[in-house]
C-alpha cells in the first residue's frame, strides 16, 4: 500500500509540473507576441498576398472586436469570401458556381474564429484543458516546445514554440477533408510589430504536395469599420 501511495504521489507531482510548464510556456508566448496590446484595439485590417502555383492572389482580412471577421481572396477578379457576423458564418464562393452565400457548418465557423486576432487561442486551449506538452523538437535548427491541441471538428494540431523567443515557429494540423484526413504544415516567420500589432509577416504552408506562401503588406488598427462590412446578401 505504501508503494502504491508513493507511486500515485509521484504521478500527481508529474501532472502538476507538466501543467505549470504549459502555463509558463503560454505566458511567455503571450508576452512575446504582445497580446496584451491587442486587447486595446477595436478593429484590425490586414492586406496581403498569397502565392500559389505561380499565381499571386490578393487577400484582405477585416476584424472587429469582439468576434466579427471577414476574409476576401481575389482569384482573377472573382472574390471568395468567408465571414462571421457575430452570430453566424457564411461562405461565398463563385468558383463553385454558387451565386448566394452558404451558411458555414459548425466546424467551419470554429475554424474562421481561430483566425480572430482578438482571441489568445493558445491561452483559451490551455483553459479548456485541450493542451498537452509533448516534449521538445528542433525546428529550423532551434529547440522548440512541442504542444498538442485536440480541437472540435476532428482537428488535431501540434504547435512548436521556440524556447528562446517564445514565438510560434511551426504548426502541423491534421484536419478532415472529404472523408479523409489531411496534414497541413505551416511555418510563420519574419515577425514584426506594426502599429502595435505583432505578427508573422510571412507564412509558408504545405499540404497534399502543394505549397503556398502568404505575406502581409499592410497592417492597420482602429480604422473605422461599419458592421455592414460583415453583412452578407
Amino acid at each position: 500500500m505504501r508503494k502504491v501511495i508513493l507511486t500515485l504521489t509521484f504521478l500527481l507531482a508529474a501532472v502538476i509540473v507538466n501543467s505549470q510548464s504549459l502555463e509558463e510556456i503560454v505566458k511567455k508566448y503571450s508576452a512575446a507576441n504582445k497580446l496584451d496590446k491587442v486587447a486595446a484595439f477595436k478593429t484590425i485590417r490586414i492586406s496581403g498576398n498569397m502565392s500559389m502555383m505561380g499565381m499571386d492572389i490578393p487577400v484582405e482580412v477585416w476584424m472587429k472586436k469582439p468576434d466579427k471577421i471577414k476574409s476576401v481572396t481575389n482569384f482573377n477578379g472573382q472574390e471568395v469570401m468567408q465571414v462571421f457576423d457575430g452570430t453566424k458564418g457564411y461562405i461565398m464562393n463563385p468558383l463553385t458556381g454558387a451565386s448566394t452565400p452558404v451558411e458555414m457548418s459548425a466546424a467551419e465557423t470554429k475554424q474562421i474564429l481561430r483566425n480572430n486576432m482578438f482571441n489568445n487561442y493558445l491561452d483559451s486551449y490551455l483553459k479548456e484543458g485541450a493542451l498537452t506538452l509533448e516534449g521538445e523538437e528542433n525546428v529550423n535548427g532551434k529547440a522548440a516546445h512541442k504542444i498538442k491541441a485536440v480541437l472540435d471538428g476532428g482537428i488535431s494540431m501540434i504547435m512548436y514554440i521556440d524556447k528562446s523567443s517564445g514565438l510560434m515557429v511551426k504548426t502541423s494540423a491534421t484536419v478532415p477533408a472529404e472523408g479523409m484526413t489531411m496534414t497541413v504544415d505551416s511555418y510563420p516567420a519574419d515577425y514584426k510589430e506594426i502599429n502595435g500589432l505583432f505578427l508573422p509577416m510571412k507564412t509558408t504552408t504545405s499540404a497534399q504536395g502543394m505549397e503556398f506562401v502568404q505575406t502581409y503588406s499592410k497592417v492597420e488598427v482602429d480604422v473605422p469599420m461599419d458592421d455592414s462590412i460583415f453583412t452578407v446578401k
